[in-house]
């Protein structure tokens, strides 16, 4: 359990499912899915992308400074949903607040243009090495808000943005910062990026059959599905986090717990998830597990990932398990972005009291109320993250 409880004062997001809070919860609330039949490279494949209005809204914030001509969309992506967050948490620049936003990826189209250049040309554009480095989403943000605190990047890959949430109340809660802007961004929609998860044979195949809105092109969280469903999409969430009760909050962190495990395999987890299990545990502390009414689980559309995940569930809330759902079906796997999204989704659950189902599971019963949401992510490398919410 933390010293003294964190609020959420903002979210913000872009992506699939829209970009205002009205707009991504009415998304939420629909059975729809938000993927599509996209062409990227030479080959049509399953994706899910920004919406269209917010992609002017994005190249309106590209063409509005010279600067951001060369940046990279993971970048821009960021930008604009930082500006939101701080516009929606009412923080000036008088305010004293520190970023901390990751990716799993990092600049991708701009360093495959870059490559590509370089292996037709043999010498590498000016601009190569400083719009590529993985640091410059945060720093970027940083700069365009003027934030006088700590600028962090990392990468810990799918659980990159909740491992931002870590770092921001591990300094809140050491006294170093009173509050943190924290998130993800990823715009991996690229011939490479997808042909690297096609290689590693998880990503969902298109066919004749799912062509329509009552199929699902990723089943997520369904546990009998007999092949991987994994289905790519670009995405910038950020959060921002205060110390102490804020009256102002959407939502309060009580528990943040992590976990990394010996891997048998470079790109999968035990059968079991112990890294969940222990992540999971340490985020309830001396919390009833009963206490927890639903989980946004990482559940990425992998048979091997959904399944070890939900049993890692059984074993730590075995008296009763909470209701279970994800929203990687509806708006695909986001990547370093995706635990951000998650949480939107376990806030937004909380603050709209209406649990979130999948159409394609079967549910025994759904919660009356929700009080207590905990919110799952793993990456490559077994590295898990948990954190438990709770209604302001």
């Amino acid at each position: 359990m933390l010293k003294e409880p964190i609020s959420i004062t903002a979210l913000a997001s872009v992506s699939a499912l829209g970009e205002t809070q009205e707009e991504i919860w009415q998304s939420y609330c629909s059975d729809n899915h938000f993927l599509t039949n996209d062409l990227i490279g030479k080959q049509s494949v399953w994706a899910s992308r920004l919406t269209e209005t917010t992609k002017q809204q994005i190249e309106a914030l590209r063409s509005s400074d010279a600067k951001y001509n060369h940046l990279d969309d993971s970048v821009l992506f960021a930008l604009y949903a930082a500006r939101k967050a701080i516009e929606q948490a009412s923080w000036g620049t008088d305010d004293h607040f520190g970023v901390n936003i990751g990716s799993s990826r990092g600049a991708t189209a701009l360093f495959e243009k870059y490559h590509e250049e370089f292996l037709k040309k043999g010498k590498s554009s000016t601009l190569s090495s400083p719009t590529t480095t993985l640091g410059n989403i945060s720093s970027w943000v940083a700069h365009d808000l003027k934030a006088k605190g700590p600028e962090i990047s990392h990468s810990i890959t799918c659980s990159t943005a909740l491992h931002a949430v870590l770092n921001a109340v591990a300094w809140i809660q050491s006294g170093m910062a009173d509050k943190f802007l924290v998130g993800g961004s990823e715009a991996p929609l690229t011939s490479f990026t997808i042909a690297q998860m096609q290689a590693l044979k998880v990503y969902s195949k298109v066919s004749s059959r799912a062509q329509s809105r009552d199929d699902f092109p990723c089943k997520s969280m369904d546990l009998e599905k007999k092949h991987n469903t994994m289905v790519l999409g670009e995405a910038a969430g950020m959060a921002c986090l205060e110390k102490g009760f804020k009256p102002n909050a959407l939502a309060m962190i009580e528990g943040v717990g992590y976990a990394t495990e010996p891997l048998e395999h470079s790109v999968s987890i035990s059968t079991d998830a112990q890294c969940f299990q222990d992540s999971m545990r340490m985020a309830l502390g001396h919390s009833d597990p009963d206490e927890i009414d639903a989980i946004v689980m990482h559940a990425p559309g992998t048979i091997k990932g959904d399944e070890t995940e939900y049993n890692a569930i059984k074993k730590v809330f075995c008296n009763k398990t909470p209701f279970l759902t994800t929203n990687k079906w509806k708006v695909g796997h986001t990547f370093g972005a995706s635990g951000s999204l998650s949480l939107e989704m376990a806030v937004l659950m909380l603050n709209h009291q209406r649990p979130i189902s999948i159409p394609f599971v079967t549910y025994d019963a759904l919660p009356k109320t929700i009080k207590k949401v905990m919110v799952n992510a793993v990456g490559f490398g077994g590295n898990a993250v948990s954190i438990l919410l709770s209604k302001r």
